[in-house]
Formats: C-alpha cells, structure tokens, sequence
C-alpha cells in the first residue's frame, strides 16, 4: 500500500485537476450560448442560398455555358475533402469523429477509381491527417490565435477552393464537418460545394414546372458573384455549427473528466483513511506490547 505522504499528494493532484476542469467546463458552458445563437441564426441563410443554388443547378443542366462551379465540369475524377475539425483538443472525439468519417470516405471512393485529396481545416484535423492520409493532403488552415472566426474568413477559404479549382486540381468539393443538434449530439455531415447539389428528385412529385428566376440585369454577371459567395456562406456556416459542436463536446467531456475526478478523490480518500487507521493500530499495539514486555 502506498505511503501516507504519497496518498495525500495524490489527493491534491486530482483536487488541483478536478479545479481545472470544473473552469475549463464553465468557460466552455459560457462560451458555448453564442456559439450555439451565432450558428443557428446563420442556417436560414445558409439553407436558403443553398436551395437556390440547387435549383440553379437544375435548371442549367445540359447548357454547355453554364458555370463550372455551379453545375461542375463534366468530370468526376478526382475529389477534394474539406475536412473540417477543432484547433484544440480535450473535446472528446469531437475532431476524431469526422477524421474516421473521412477516412472511411476516402476508402469508399478510392475503391470507385477515384482520386482523393484533402484540404485540413484545423490543427487537430490537419494532425491526424498528416499521419493517415500525408500524400493526400493539398493544404491545411487553421485559426489559432483568432477569438472569433469572421466571413472574411470564410470568404479566405473559398478563395483558395475556387484557385485551386481553376487550377483544375480537383473536380468535385465535399464538405465534412460537425453539424450542432445539441449539448449532447453533434453529427458528421457532408455537404456538395462544387458542383452544387441537384435538387431532389421528389421535391416536385406533381411534376409542374418550377418557376423561373427573374435576373437582373443577366444570369452571368449575378452568377459570377453568387457562386463565390454561396461557397463562402456554406463554409462559414459550417464553421459555426463546429464552433457550437466543439463547446459542447468539451463542455460534456469537462463535466465527466470532473465527476471522475471526484470519484478518485473519494477511492483516495478511503485508502488514506485506512492507511491511516492501520499505522495508529500498529503504533498502539507496538506500544501496549513495549508496556506488556516491561
């Protein structure tokens, strides 16, 4: 059984880790509110560009002068993963769990011919890919050091896909991220940016035409400056729904990392007071037999 001094330093180490977690949650809990409020004002916007692009995107199948970026360009060889993930860790598995969403993505599309390449958003993300998909990746970011993430970032971030598009480096763009639900469950999603999603077949069961948008003053020169800007909004909405996942997951993991430190402190403590009980009865008993012999 370990000493009695070695049982009390251990006592005060979990009691000095149990005080840091217990900050660090409170500080995540706080933090978390405006996370969650800046991420759900941000999915009507954010859902509405995207429907809009999708219904673009129907209406300009099949016309050899539609936009790449809208409606792709016409090939399907190689694909760009923009994974998503936390800059910094004791969350979980919050950034874990769309690393093995996009390894098991890259697998399923790997085994259909497909070329993969990743782009990293975040420390931790960028880590884990290095050492599991190294040749894939084609570039990393992350936000170290920012308070808040801006649209200008965003904006950053669309700038360098639609380069390296141009580039034609990659012909089509997924999104994979962390979408907020609540404190407790936040799931990986994955979301077309390049080419824009079709809209579902089901979406006009009548079969009715779907009405036209009226543009002003041409389609080409509104598209030109839509496009970017609808892959801004679904990579800075995206980045909201991680920020809000990530306060969560480390706020759930803070409170268990802090119930379990109580309980340690509770096994310690119980050691300590044995240990103790078993020194005073041997002192005792090594007293009443000197007393005894004497």
């Amino acid at each position: 059984m370990p000493s009695l001094k070695t049982l009390r330093t251990r006592i005060n180490s979990v009691r000095s880790t149990q005080k840091i977690t217990g900050a660090m949650k409170m500080v995540a809990a706080a933090k978390l509110r405006r996370a969650q409020a800046q991420a759900e004002a941000s999915r009507p916007y954010a859902r509405r560009m995207g429907e809009m692009m999708s219904a673009l995107a129907g209406g300009a199948q099949g016309n050899p002068n539609a936009p790449s970026l809208l409606v792709g360009n016409g090939r399907d060889k190689t694909h760009l993963l923009l994974a998503l993930t936390a800059d910094r860790g004791l969350a979980g598995a919050f950034s874990a769990n769309v690393g093995r969403h996009t390894r098991t993505l890259i697998t399923s599309l790997e085994s259909q011919g497909k070329t993969v390449k990743i782009f990293g958003l975040g420390r931790k993300g960028n880590d884990y890919f290095r050492r599991y998909a190294g040749d894939r990746v084609i570039g990393t970011k992350n936000f170290i050091g920012k308070k808040t993430i801006a649209f200008e970032d965003a904006e950053a971030i669309a700038g360098e896909i639609i380069a390296l598009f141009k580039k034609s480096e990659f012909d089509v763009c997924t999104l994979v991220f962390n979408r907020f639900h609540s404190v407790m469950s936040q799931t990986v999603t994955q979301t077309p940016l390049i080419p824009a999603a079709s809209p579902p077949a089901n979406d006009n069961p009548a079969g009715d035409a779907p009405a036209p948008y009226e543009i002003e003053p041409d389609d080409g020169t509104l598209l030109a400056r839509l496009l970017p800007r609808n892959l801004a909004v679904q990579i800075y909405a995206a980045l909201l729904e991680n920020s809000a996942g990530f306060y969560a997951s480390q706020m759930t993991a803070m409170d268990s990392a802090t119930r379990n430190a109580g309980e340690m402190i509770k096994k310690l403590s119980l050691n300590y007071n044995r240990a103790r009980q078993a020194n005073i009865t041997k002192e005792l008993i090594e007293i009443i037999s000197g007393a005894e012999a004497v």
